[in-house]
């Protein structure tokens, strides 16, 4: 009779997990699994509807050389955030700033098009930073070098984009650090940079690893700033080849391939998320 009661009650627990966890199952089956099922299959299949390796030939081929670019992008800009937002989360972490805190933290709530415009203004040869040097009278708007449509300009615009979050994530694990720990530390002579980088960087690896996959794969299927400020004569992003490849060629086994060798891209980084996640 216990065993049955106790099986029972397992069955109903069960039960009861498969009743919460079912409606985010399913709106993770609809909008992720199918599409990328559908994606999956349009790949492998060419304009007359035969099953075919073309179409990644063809991605491969025309823009390998931009899904490398692409990733040596999103690399250079991970790197340049987490360093970043390290060092400022840390000092947040270490002191009472809630202005420069609000400061750091508006990015988050600013659109990827309104981004890459104002950074398109921003670095253009005779924008804002130009504008603002030439007034010192050392130098000339004319000789300037512009950014705006260099991998200088997108690895600072997907930074500037991505520093809201990061620095969300970041300060949040900093955050639960102990501060007796810290003030151990302090006590042993250990500075502000100290403390950020052999403290509270290594005590937080985890959740550094998460922002870090976070923010690669939200760089990796950014559109709107490579549209805005992306060399278009020279490498550009992949998301801008997959639009090329829709909206002007129709070619939606290509595109398809360009998305699958996206997820590829962004695999290793979502089973590190979610081992971290499971582990947490």
């Amino acid at each position: 009779m216990r065993r049955i009661n106790a099986f029972s009650l397992t069955l109903k627990q069960q039960l009861a997990g498969a009743a919460i966890a079912a409606p985010a199952l399913a709106i993770v089956t609809l909008l992720f699994v199918y599409p990328f099922l559908r994606s999956l299959q349009s790949s492998f299949r060419s304009q007359e509807g035969v099953w075919t390796l073309d179409n990644y030939s063809e991605a491969l081929s025309i823009y390998g050389g931009d899904y490398l670019y692409t990733l040596w992008i999103c690399g250079v800009s991970l790197v340049a955030l987490i360093i970043i937002t390290a060092i400022i989360g840390g000092l947040l972490r270490l002191g009472v700033y809630p202005l420069l805190e609000f400061i750091f933290k508006i990015p988050l709530f600013v659109p990827f098009v309104v981004v890459g415009h104002a950074m398109r203004v921003f670095l253009a040869p005779h924008g804002t930073l130009n504008s603002a040097l030439s007034i010192t009278g050392m130098f000339n708007p004319d000789i300037l070098p512009s950014f705006a449509f260099s991998s200088l300009g997108l690895v600072a615009a997907l930074v500037w984009k991505n520093l809201g979050i990061g620095l969300l994530l970041m300060l949040g694990a900093f955050r639960s650090v102990n501060e007796s720990m810290l003030e151990a530390a302090r006590g042993m002579g250990a500075g502000k940079m100290k403390l950020i980088w052999h403290f509270l960087v290594p005590m937080n690896k985890g959740s550094v690893g998460v922002m870090a996959v976070l923010t690669f794969t939200s760089m990796l299927g950014s559109f709107s700033i490579p549209a805005m400020i992306g060399n278009a004569g020279g490498s550009q992003m992949i998301m801008m080849d997959l639009y090329h490849q829709i909206v002007y060629q129709q070619n939606y086994g290509v595109a398809n391939a360009i998305g699958v060798l996206t997820y590829i891209a962004s695999l290793g980084a979502a089973i590190y998320y979610l081992k971290g996640v499971t582990k947490k």
